[in-house]
This record gives C-alpha cells, structure tokens and sequence, in this order.
C-alpha cells in the first residue's frame, strides 16, 4: 500500500499514517515537519523518476509507501502520477486542505463560483487568457509562471491580485492583495502557494448547484437585435452560428475578433469563456464593441486601430475571426494566419477576394476550407401569409493549423 497525506496547508501529518513505514517522500520541508520513523528510508522529492523508482522498489518488495504531498495531492497533485504508475487500488489516499480552498478561507470567500487553472510547469498564456475572462480564479503557481509574470500579463485589465505565500506556515504565511503592476515588480521568491485573481466589479449571483466556470450560455448566435450596430453592419446570425463552430472558442482560449464592427463574434467567444480582443479601425465601433459586451455581461479588450498595424503588440492567438471586406483583407488574413495557434475563420462578402483569402490562409501553412452561405428567412406579408426573404450571401472561409499548439491545466 502507499499512502499519500496531504499537508502543509495547517494540517498536520498524523503519526498512524507513518507508522511502520520503510520508505518516506515528500519535499523536505514535509519531511522536516513529519515525524517520520528511525529506520525509514527518506527520498526527497525534486525529479519524481527516482522517487518513483524508490517506491516501486519498495512495492515489488511488499514494504510499505508514504507519500507527503501540499494540500490535496489529489487536485492538481501526486495523486494522478502515482495511479498512472501503480494503479488506483494501491492508494490509500489522505487529502489535507487544498491551497486553493485555504487560499479562498483566508479572505472569507466561497470559492465554488472560482475556476482554477494550474500554470505550475505549464505555459503561462492559458492561465493568464482564463483571469481575463473570469471574474474569480485561481492560479497555482510555478518557476517562471509567479506572481510578477502573471501580474505584467494583467496590467491594465483592472483586476486585483491576491498572492498567498508559504500557506499553513505559522511564522511565514503572508496574504497580500496588490495590483497586477505592483505583482509585476516584486520578487516574491519561491514560497508562493496560490494566487488568486479577482475581479471584485462582478461577483457571482444567487446560490449555485454546479461549481466551477458552471454551464455555458443557454444560447448562442444571438439575433441581430441583441446588439447594438450601424446601418445593419453585423455578422448575420446564420453566419455568425457556423463562425463560432469553426472558432472553437472555450476556456483558456484567446481569440482576435479583427474588423470587429459591432463586435458580436467577439462577444459571443467571450460568452462561451474564451478572452476576447477585439480590433476596431472606428472610434464608435470600438465603443460600440465595448458597450455591447457591457450589455451582455463579458469582457472584451477593445483595441482602436487599423489591422495589420494594430495587431504587432497583442499576445497570440488561438483562433482569430477576420471580418471585412478592403482591399487589405489578404494581408490582413495573411499576418492572423501566421500569429493563429490554431485556426482562422474570415467572412467575405466579395467573390474577388475568395482567391486572395485561400492564397493567405494556405501560405501561411493552414489548411483551407469555405462554404457560400445563402440565407432566406421567414418575412410576413400582408394577409398572414409568409414570404422568403433572402440575405446576402457570404463566403465563409477558415484555415487550420494541422498541429495545433495547445495547454492544458484548467478545473
């Protein structure tokens, strides 16, 4: 049997579950903390091959295991490692209190309404794309991927950070609430345990049955009603409904809405969880984009200025969607289509600009593919009968990348 305790959060490890141990292993500190039995073998842990190796000796040899692992080693934790090497049925698992729940407890907040995301060994980008979007969430940290890295991805999104450090330790333990600026220019050193990112503008509404990011909108290719615009100068629900399936958009995404115009791709990616900015060569397109994602509740980053120009500063993308028609399209589709992680959808009202389009996307490595979309709706006329009314038809194009670049680590 191995037996995984979880500590350092405040729970102390309880002297029955070492007992009779022939081989410990935890970080040192955990060690240093246990009152570990004379005689066990201890390994600290730093690479886990040797730690696993040590404890599959043990195994093979019928001798007893105890791993000393943060928290809960099975959020985030050990837990996986070892079912994946030795099998579920050989653990005996002993959770302490997750850092995240701690983290939350130390400021007197519900956390079932929170997503956590882990960048510990991960790209930074996926963590940093889900605090964009969510009002609560929580970043388990690593090398590289800390508070300062965290807080100069953040700067100017207006949410609050709260770094928890070396939780459960009674001389150590600090909380700190600073901005994403403030974070950026600190060492905050290795004892970081959780940060938690807060947008205290938008909090939670009613009791809740399901934790975590919770459902997805009940809906979605909202009607052109839905949204403020000019002159009818909007992506067409019909066209916007398959945009969105091409795009993919989901948590821990980024996507670029680029020509936004009223900006209702842009806000209906941020409605299913992914970041969202959105590019607007107008004045009052862009506070059109930012007033319709008030009105639907999401936040959308609004960038006033001309693509492709405007597009060198912004962080990389996972989908891109291209509306517009100018004579620049191609180059514009051409420089989304190399920044693109994963795919790029472009709508285009004009049949000269289709060759172009499909020139940029498979230039730039995507593959290439694109319906004509004809689309007639139901109009009433006089006498209560009922007419087709047919719109514009529009070509829908996408690009995808064939090895998508992908992260992972979101609950």
């Amino acid at each position: 049997m191995i037996t995984v305790v979880g500590a350092g959060t405040g729970t102390p490890v309880p002297p029955d579950a070492l007992a009779g141990a022939a081989l410990v292993v935890g970080g040192r500190r955990h060690l240093d903390a246990a009152p570990v039995p004379e005689g066990a073998a201890r390994v600290v842990l730093g690479p886990l091959a040797p730690a696993l190796d040590a404890i599959e000796e043990c195994v093979a040899g019928e001798r007893p295991v105890v791993v000393l692992a943060s928290g809960d080693p099975g959020f985030f934790g050990i837990v996986r490692v070892l079912a994946e090497r030795f099998g579920a049925g050989l653990l005996d698992v002993r959770p302490g209190v997750s850092s995240v729940a701690g983290a939350f407890a130390r400021l007197g907040l519900t956390w079932d309404d929170a997503v956590v995301v882990s960048a510990h060994g991960r790209d930074l980008r996926t963590a940093v794309n889900v605090c964009r979007v969510r009002p609560k969430v929580a970043v388990l940290t690593g090398p590289g991927s800390g508070p300062a890295e965290l807080g100069a991805r953040l700067d100017g999104t207006g949410r609050v950070l709260v770094v928890v450090s070396a939780l459960g330790d009674p001389e150590r333990e600090r909380v700190e609430r600073v901005t994403p600026a403030e974070a950026a220019a600190r060492d905050w050193g290795t004892a970081v345990s959780v940060v938690l990112c807060l947008d205290e503008a938008r909090t939670a509404e009613g009791p809740r049955t399901v934790a975590g990011a919770g459902a997805g909108p009940a809906r979605w290719a909202l009607a052109e009603s839905e949204f403020a615009h000019r002159d009818s100068m909007i992506t067409k629900f019909e066209v916007r409904a398959l945009a969105l399936a091409r795009l993919g958009p989901r948590l821990g995404d980024l996507v670029w809405d680029v020509g936004a115009g009223s900006g209702s791709v842009a806000v209906e990616c941020a409605r299913l969880g992914a970041a969202v900015t959105a590019v607007e060569k107008t004045e009052d397109g862009a506070g059109r984009v930012r007033a319709n994602a008030r009105a639907q509740g999401v936040d959308v980053s609004v960038v006033h200025g001309t693509a492709p120009e405007a597009l060198a500063g912004l962080d990389e993308p996972d989908a891109v969607f291209v509306g517009g028609g100018g004579r620049d399209l191609p180059a514009v589709v051409g420089v989304c289509a190399e920044r693109a992680r994963r795919t790029v959808v472009v709508a285009v009202a004009a049949l000269d600009r289709v060759g172009p389009v499909r020139a940029a996307l498979t230039g730039a490595g995507l593959s290439c593919d694109g319906v004509l979309l004809q689309s007639s709706r139901l109009a009433p006329l006089p006498g209560d009968v009922t007419r087709l009314a047919a719109g514009n038809p529009v070509f829908l194009l996408w690009g995808d990348r064939l090895l998508a670049r992908s992260e992972g680590g979101v609950q």
